[in-house]
């Protein structure tokens, strides 16, 4: 009878805690796994999607455009899903989450105050994908700087002067932008 106890014994301890433990980051892992394909099945459909037709349809543009925006889709995705999965692993091993919530308000709020420019280059750099201003392979004209862009983030492009000089662009910081590459419509 003593292993039979033994076993019931481990078996209320598993049944506690460290199921709930478990079934959080199965979870997780699981609409982390779904989820990312979803998104990334998502944008492959858009970029394959005919929304312009006629001549002016650029394919390779359309599908650099979706990726950028799947891998931030996806990112975003995953961010909340650990945030909260953390959330949850915290409040399994007994922490009290309200004073921690209360002063992540404020110390957004603080952040969010200091951290204005970042707030404005990635917001400029989600209208600048939006409105499709330009894309990687574009040759544009930007803070007075001529070059090649080589990579375009949600906060900062990178453009290759015709000099060789990689130069990083904080996206708020174009306020206007020249494209050589765009045909005429």
């Amino acid at each position: 009878m003593k292993v039979n106890q033994h076993l019931q014994d481990a078996y209320n301890w598993f049944s506690g805690a460290p199921l709930h433990i478990v079934v959080i980051l199965v979870v997780a892992f699981v609409i982390q796994t779904f989820g990312g394909r979803a998104v990334m099945r998502a944008m492959d459909r858009i970029a394959t999607a005919d929304f312009v037709p006629g001549p002016q349809r650029t394919v390779a543009r359309q599908k650099e455009r979706a990726r950028t925006l799947g891998s931030i889709l996806k990112s975003t995705l995953n961010g909340t899903v650990w945030v909260i999965a953390s959330a949850m692993l915290l409040s399994e091993f007994g922490l009290n989450l309200g004073p921690i919530i209360a002063s992540a308000g404020v110390i957004g709020v603080a952040l969010g105050l200091g951290a204005q420019t970042i707030v404005r280059d990635i917001l400029a750099g989600i209208f600048m994908l939006v409105e499709d201003q330009y894309g990687v392979g574009d040759e544009i004209e930007a803070l007075e700087v001529n070059g090649l862009v080589e990579s375009v983030g949600l906060r900062i492009t990178t453009l290759r002067a015709t000099d060789g000089t990689l130069w990083y662009v904080r996206n708020g910081e174009i306020l206007k932008v020249g494209n050589k590459s765009q045909p005429k419509r």
